[in-house]
Order: C-alpha cells, then sequence, then structure tokens
C-alpha cells in the first residue's frame, strides 16, 4: 500500500514565546532526512512528489540515543518480542481519544492536516495531542502519527511525560467506530533534529503501528528551540 503524503516539520510564528510541537512529519521514506522543528525554527520544504510513496529501506535503523528510561534496542521494523505480537489491521477508522495509562494522560484528538505551504498544522491547544489526518488512523495498517507539545509558554504540555515510556507500556485509541485499540511499545527513542528517523517514522509497515512524538532534548531561551525529538513507536496488540 502506498503511504499518504507526508509533509515537512512544522513552522513556528516567530513571535510565540516558547515552542510549538515537534514537527515530525517529514517526508517519507527515500525521500532523504530533513531537520524537524519546533518552535524558532523555519521548516524545510518536503520533496519532490516521485519521493513519496517509495518504499523503506530495508533494515534501516535509528541514528539517535536512547533517553534515560527509554525502551530496549529493538529491531528496524519495531518488532520487539517483548511487545507483543501485532494483532490484524482494521480498516480505517478516524481516532478520537488517547490514553496512555502510565502517563496518567488522557486526551481528546485534534485532527491535523498540511498547510498551504505543505507544513503540518500543529495542536492549536497545548492540553491535547492531535492526529495527522492524511496518514494512516490508528489501528489501520501502516504508522499512524499523533504529535503533542512538551510544553507551551512555559507550562507543562499534554506530553511533557512522553520521554519516560518505557518499552512494554500500552496505548490505547478509542476510534469513531467504536473500536478501542491497545498498542504497546516497543521503544522510545531521542534523536538530534539533524538526525531525525524518517525512514524509521515512516517506512510502510505490514501490520498497524504508531508513533507518538514530541520535542526533547534541551531547550533554548533565546531561540525558543528543542534540539531534539522523542519518538515513541509501537505496534496494535488488541482492539475491542
Amino acid at each position: 500500500m502506498k503511504p499518504a503524503p507526508a509533509p515537512a516539520a512544522p513552522v513556528a510564528p516567530t513571535r510565540r514565546p516558547h515552542h510549538r510541537t515537534a514537527g515530525p512529519l517529514v517526508a517519507a521514506a527515500l525521500a532523504g532526512l530533513l531537520l524537524v522543528g519546533c518552535a524558532g525554527q523555519n521548516a524545510a520544504k518536503p520533496p519532490a512528489p516521485e519521493g513519496q510513496g517509495a518504499p523503506a529501506a530495508a533494515g534501516a535503523s535509528p541514528t539517535g540515543k536512547e533517553p534515560a528510561g527509554g525502551g530496549s534496542a529493538s529491531p528496524a521494523d519495531g518488532s520487539q518480542s517483548g511487545a507483543g505480537r501485532a494483532e490484524p489491521a482494521l480498516a480505517r477508522s478516524e481516532p478520537q481519544k488517547i490514553t496512555i495509562p502510565s502517563l496518567g494522560l488522557s486526551s481528546t484528538l485534534e485532527t491535523l492536516r498540511q498547510n498551504a505551504d505543505g507544513t503540518m498544522q500543529t495542536p492549536k491547544d497545548p492540553a491535547l495531542a492531535g492526529w495527522y489526518e492524511p496518514g494512516p488512523t490508528p489501528g489501520s495498517q501502516g504508522p499512524a502519527v499523533i504529535a503533542g507539545h512538551v510544553t507551551w509558554n512555559g507550562a507543562s504540555a499534554v506530553f511533557e511525560k512522553l520521554k519516560t515510556m518505557k518499552g512494554g507500556d500500552t496505548i490505547k485509541v478509542t476510534r469513531r467506530d467504536g473500536k478501542t485499540v491497545t498498542f504497546t511499545v516497543d521503544r522510545v527513542a531521542e534523536y538530534p533534529k539533524a538526525e531525525f528517523p524518517t525512514l524509521e517514522v515512516y517506512k510502510n509497515l505490514d501490520h498497524a503501528g504508531l508513533r507518538l512524538v514530541t520535542c526533547g532534548g534541551d531547550f533554548d531561551p533565546k531561540k525558543h528551540y528543542y534540539d531534539s525529538n522523542v519518538v515513541v513507536f509501537a505496534r496494535m496488540t488488541g482492539a475491542a
């Protein structure tokens, strides 16, 4: 199946005092690495259309570092045995809510689309996460992506504790069709923006996957900018 078009990292308003959400939604596989920006950084444009929809290179591996408390290393496709067997993918249905028991987190989901310049929209409410609508829905085949802010104007935001998740943690997503899909975390990793693992996040999958993304690393108060991204890789292990 062809993956949905993936936009470049979002452009944050230049006068916003603190960062925008991690803009992970960059080019699809074989398009090359683009910088993933938080606030204060201009976004790279997406690649030419022919770079989209190409299958990922086999065996691509992340180049980032595991954050403290993160999951253990796993194969590039996220098929970590400790995460449980992936369940058969479901038909497409829009997500309504995300719940992460280990973080005590529950959030309805905004719908994120592409701006006119090809960048991804970011959640308007820092207390809410957002699902990237052009991509797969959580539970359907492929890598569904949900992004959220880590802080906003100095205050905590929805994904502030995302980097503390560990392999084996569960994520539940309630969908419009009434099904609640359970995902189990394969691993959690932190990447410098110049080394964002585009192929790992967006490559074609033979199962229903989920990626949660936010900013991480050090915050530069002068640039209003985080220098890294935190990515949670998970796969569907149940549906009810």
